[in-house]
């Protein structure tokens, strides 16, 4: 990098190891809507928003490096250099050096636009990224893509699902892996007026149809908080589902077909999720596990509070595709749709 030689600091590494030597000032200086847990400081993502998805280590322990981070959502990391970047928008790095120095002392901070770039404004960067990625999938009409899910017994498609045969991907959890090219299931992350947030890339193997044996090959480019992958029929009518995992409410949605069901992604996003204010009645088809019950309870308040009643739909097994390939599609319709009779009329 040429333009390390600008600076006092040629050797990026002892910038990086300066700043995870105070990375809970760092982490309180840039992300004050987060909060500590033990040797980590959870936020949102890289924007800065509240959530738990990705973790900063505070502490050197067992090895493993203060200030390295991870966005379990969508399966970047690196130190706190990488995340500085992130959050501030900047196209040139050496903005990014720039600010580090300044908030350890080394030099007054000048105003430029990396520093004057609100959160907003470089999560929207990567929501552009997201937006022409899924632009540029196509239909999973006989695709890599379908055939994974008719592979796991779902045939709930719908227009927010795309496929794309060769997405830019860092494959492992090395900070020096090179891009790889991997076909990927795209999946729109919108909010509640429609408009596109994010997407969703789960990576495939074209030998066994299967997900890709990989590090993280479920990745997240853009915003997900409060928001999820819908499958409708226009307007929201009264009910609505919204589960975790993609495969798992596609196959709630193959048992009910003219159901209306979102996907979240995540039980930690399950949580977050913002109902719409139009729904009288929204399902919470949360996995079988203390994660699921504990995102589907803070989902639950929210939603009561807007005045929607609620209502728990939990698997037999693990989780809801299980219960769709080993019980069959009838008798899971069955068992939801009893679920829901009882649960409404109690």
């Amino acid at each position: 990098m040429n333009e390390q030689t600008t600076f006092q600091k040629t050797d990026l590494g002892d910038l990086s190891r300066d700043l995870a030597n105070r990375a809970e000032a760092f982490c309180q200086h840039y992300f004050p809507d987060g909060r500590k847990q033990g040797n980590y400081w959870q936020i949102g993502d890289t924007s800065g928003a509240s959530g738990q998805s990705l973790a900063v280590r505070l502490q050197d322990n067992a090895g493993r490096k203060a200030g390295n981070w991870t966005d379990y959502a969508s399966g970047e990391f690196g130190d706190l250099l990488d995340l500085l970047h992130e959050n501030l928008g900047s196209s040139r790095f050496a903005d990014t050096i720039q600010e580090a120095r300044s908030f350890l002392g080394e030099t007054p901070s000048e105003p430029n636009r990396a520093t004057t770039q609100s959160p907003a404004e470089a999560s929207n960067k990567r929501i552009a990224q997201a937006r022409k990625l899924f632009e540029y999938g196509k239909p999973t009409f006989r695709t890599l893509a379908s055939a994974y899910l008719l592979n796991r017994g779902i045939n709930r498609f719908g227009p927010a699902l795309r496929y794309h045969p060769s997405v830019f991907v860092r494959v492992g959890n090395d900070e020096d892996a090179e891009l790889e090219k991997r076909p990927a299931l795209l999946g729109k992350i919108t909010d509640n007026n429609g408009i596109i947030t994010g997407v969703a890339r789960t990576f495939l193997n074209p030998q066994t149809k299967r997900v890709a044996d990989m590090e993280s090959p479920k990745r997240i480019l853009g915003q997900l908080h409060g928001n999820a992958i819908r499958f409708g029929k226009g307007a929201y009518r009264q009910d609505l589902i919204a589960g975790e995992g993609l495969e798992n409410i596609l196959s709630v949605g193959t048992a009910l077909p003219d159901s209306d069901v979102v996907s979240c992604l995540t039980a930690n996003h399950l949580g977050m999720f913002i109902p719409p204010k139009s729904i009288k009645r929204l399902w919470i088809a949360r996995d079988n596990d203390k994660a699921g019950e504990e995102a589907s309870a803070r989902l639950r308040k929210r939603a009561e509070h807007l005045g929607i009643w609620c209502g728990d739909l939990v698997p037999k097994l693990d989780d809801f595709n299980k219960d769709l390939v080993d019980y069959g599609v009838e008798r899971l319709r069955l068992y939801l749709q009893n679920s829901m009779k009882e649960q409404a009329e109690a």
